[in-house]
């Protein structure tokens, strides 16, 4: 005989709670559902006393309603939406502080801005996908994007396209790079210090490309007709690549580098001082983009400060051309470029 055992009979999972609306808002408010969409909307062309105001936003915390999105992309013919593709390569601590600025000053203008992540995808295959997405302003952080691209994002109902690149695209609002004056200046400066045999440090991590290449094109130009040689260093981020390349300077006959930007500059840096060598003394050193930690060093670093826009104007840029589509596309200076002599070269 088989004794079946006396298991518990299984309990009911309790009963999934019905998702709030703007009319259960509107009841425990005691407003009409009206009144709850011009609060939580933010609608200004409507006056609503701070009391109301106080226990719609009550109200709604109580129940844990959120606006639907969608449909309020429905009420008002688009969405307040703007995305913001990622870079597809580590984003330096320059980059970081930038974006923090831009999604604040966004946020005040009631704005919400959506970063999405690298997909791997060209630039006009990669706006088919942003465009799914209906964001009413696209903020493109790499090039890559052409016109075709920049249309299917308008037809989809993006009222700006805002291009950082080298050059501007048409359609499309322009921040223009100039990576290549970044090169420039930073070989000018090593050769203005008597410096003749200038490496340039060319990333090998993946994407890096679309900016190095350009800053080792300014810094050839830079030096094109004089009696100076430019040399490329491809280098990992990484102690064991640093560390190879210092150990092979004395057969480089090199006498300064330009080591990309501040974070490279520092790995290599170190990497020479602990091969014996001098900066600047044996190996003048400069990098870019100001931060912090190179003003800490000893040496201190040598580098090449990058004026960004700030995040205020692009912002406001961004409002600018989403209340106002059918305008003429602006186009605006990126970079300034300029030297900032230190110890190290």
């Amino acid at each position: 005989m088989v004794q079946i055992p006396n298991t518990p009979a299984p309990t009911k999972s309790p009963a999934t709670r019905p998702v709030p609306t703007s009319a259960d808002v509107a009841r425990l408010a005691g407003v009409s559902r009206a009144t709850v969409s011009y609060v939580l909307n933010n609608t200004s062309a409507v006056r609503i006393s701070e009391p109301t105001r106080r226990r719609v936003h009550e109200a709604a915390k109580e129940l844990g309603y959120v606006p639907h999105a969608a449909a309020r992309t429905l009420r008002a013919g688009h969405s307040r939406m703007v995305l913001m593709p990622t870079l597809p390569v580590p984003a330096g601590p320059l980059y970081s502080q930038f974006v923090h600025e831009f999604q604040g000053a966004l946020s005040r203008l009631d704005y919400t801005v959506v970063q999405y992540g690298a997909s791997g995808l060209p630039g006009d295959a990669a706006a088919r996908a942003w465009a799914e997405l209906r964001p009413v302003a696209v903020l493109v952080p790499v090039p890559g994007l052409g016109p075709e691209g920049v249309a299917v994002l308008k037809r989809s109902g993006a009222r700006a396209v805002v291009t950082f690149s080298p050059e501007q695209v048409e359609g499309a609002h322009a921040v223009l790079l100039d990576h290549a004056g970044v090169g420039r200046r930073a070989a000018g400066h090593l050769y203005a210090r008597g410096r003749r045999r200038i490496g340039v440090v060319v990333p090998e991590e993946r994407g890096m490309e679309m900016f190095s290449a350009p800053r080792l094109g300014g810094a050839r130009e830079a030096l094109q007709g004089t009696d100076a040689t430019v040399t490329e260093l491809p280098l990992a981020y990484t102690q064991s690549s640093a560390a190879a390349l210092a150990a092979r300077w004395p057969d480089l006959g090199l006498d300064s580098v330009f080591a990309y930007n501040d974070e490279y500059a520092m790995l290599l840096l170190r990497a020479l001082q602990d091969e014996g060598l001098r900066v600047p003394e044996d190996v003048a050193v400069i990098g870019a983009d100001d931060l912090m930690l190179g003003r800490l060093l000893r040496p201190r670093l040598s580098t090449v400060r990058i004026e960004l826009p700030s995040g205020r104007d692009l912002a406001a840029l961004v409002d600018r051309a989403v209340r106002n589509p059918a305008a003429a596309p602006e186009s605006h200076g990126l970079i300034e470029a300029t030297v900032v002599h230190r110890d190290s070269s």
